[in-house]
C-alpha cells in the first residue's frame, strides 16, 4: 500500500498517523529527500531508508500517536560510524533531517435527511476538516444539481441514498461518528432512532423535533424497541443551541452546527468528556 492510501486508510478508520518525511539529505543516505513513511498505530507503509533513521523515526511517531495534542517536529540523524544509534550504526557518511507531521483523527458526522435544514448544516459543515455522511432515501434530494454547493468543500463528503433501509448506513459508519436524524419522514426517523441505540460505536445521536414527538418516540423506544431509560437518555432532543429559538432552516442549521463544534472541542482527548448524547441544550429551534 501506497503511504497516499495508507493516509486515507488511517482516516477512514478514524485511527491516529504520522506522516514521516525525508526533508533533507546531505552527503550519502538510504533515501532521497522526499521518501515517505507512514506510522499507524498497529502498521507502517512505506520506508525511509531502514535502519537506525527509520527505526528511531517509527518509535517517535508511535509516541507522538499516543500523545494528547502532538505537534510536527523535526529529528536529524548524522550517518557516520562515530556516531551510535538507538538502533546501529549507519555509516553511509551523509546527514539527514526527517520531518514528523501528525495526522489528526478527524470528526465524522452523518446527516439523515438531506432536506431544507439537513442541506444547509452539511453547507456549514463541509467547510470544516471531516467526514460528512450525507444518507437521503430520495433520489431528489441528492442530485449532482442540488449538491453542487458542496463542490468545493473541506470536509470528504459521503453520499448514500438508501431508498429502502436508510439505518443500514449505521452499520458502516467509522467509529465516533456523530448521527444526526433529520428526515422528512417520522417513521423513517424512529426506524433510525431505533437502530442507531443498537448500533455499537456511535458518537452522540440527535434528533431533530418537537416535545410532542419525542414523547410518542421514547415510549415506543421503550414498549416496542425494548430499550431501557438510559440507552434512550444517549439521544438528544431538541438539538441546538439554548435561546436560538427561528425556525429558518438556516438559523436551525447555524445552531446545530454550533452545538457540534461545541462537542467537538469536548471530544478532544484532552477536555473533559462530555458530549451532546450526555447533555441536552432544548431549543425551540430543534422542532420540527
Amino acid at each position: 500500500m501506497g503511504w497516499m492510501a495508507a493516509v486515507a486508510r488511517l482516516r477512514a478508520r478514524r485511527e491516529p498517523g504520522v506522516l514521516v518525511t525525508v526533508a533533507t539529505v546531505r552527503g550519502h543516505a538510504p533515501r532521497r529527500a522526499g521518501a515517505k513513511l507512514v506510522v499507524g498505530p498497529t502498521g507502517t507503509w512505506g520506508s525511509i531508508g531502514g535502519g537506525n533513521i527509520e527505526a528511531v523515526a517509527i518509535d517517535r511517531a508511535r509516541e507522538l500517536n499516543g500523545a494528547a495534542d502532538p505537534e510536527p517536529e523535526l529529528m536529524e540523524f548524522a550517518l557516520n560510524d562515530k556516531v551510535t544509534g538507538r538502533h546501529g550504526v549507519q555509516c553511509c557518511g551523509g546527514a539527514v533531517t526527517v520531518l514528523l507531521e501528525p495526522l489528526p483523527v478527524v470528526q465524522a458526522v452523518a446527516v439523515f435527511g438531506v432536506g431544507h435544514v439537513g442541506l444547509e448544516l452539511a453547507r456549514i459543515l463541509a467547510r470544516h476538516d471531516l467526514d460528512l455522511h450525507l444518507v437521503d432515501s430520495r433520489p431528489d434530494m441528492l442530485t449532482d444539481e442540488r449538491l453542487g454547493v458542496l463542490v468545493d468543500a473541506v470536509a470528504q463528503v459521503h453520499v448514500h441514498h438508501t431508498p429502502l433501509l436508510p439505518e443500514a448506513v449505521l452499520g458502516e459508519l467509522p467509529p465516533g461518528t456523530h448521527v444526526l436524524i433529520m428526515t422528512h419522514d417520522h417513521a423513517e426517523d424512529a426506524a433510525l432512532c431505533d437502530a442507531a441505540l443498537r448500533t455499537a460505536g456511535l458518537g452522540s445521536i440527535g434528533l431533530i423535533g418537537s416535545s410532542a414527538k419525542w414523547s410518542r418516540f421514547r415510549q415506543r423506544l421503550a414498549t416496542e424497541g425494548g430499550h431501557d431509560a438510559a440507552a434512550i437518555d444517549r439521544i438528544t432532543t431538541p438539538i441546538g443551541l439554548t435561546g436560538i429559538t427561528g425556525k429558518e432552516p438556516a438559523t436551525i442549521a447555524v445552531s446545530v452546527a454550533a452545538d457540534l463544534l461545541r462537542t467537538f472541542e469536548q471530544d478532544r482527548p484532552w477536555a473533559v468528556p462530555n458530549t451532546i448524547a450526555e447533555v441536552a441544550y432544548p431549543t425551540a429551534a430543534g422542532s420540527a
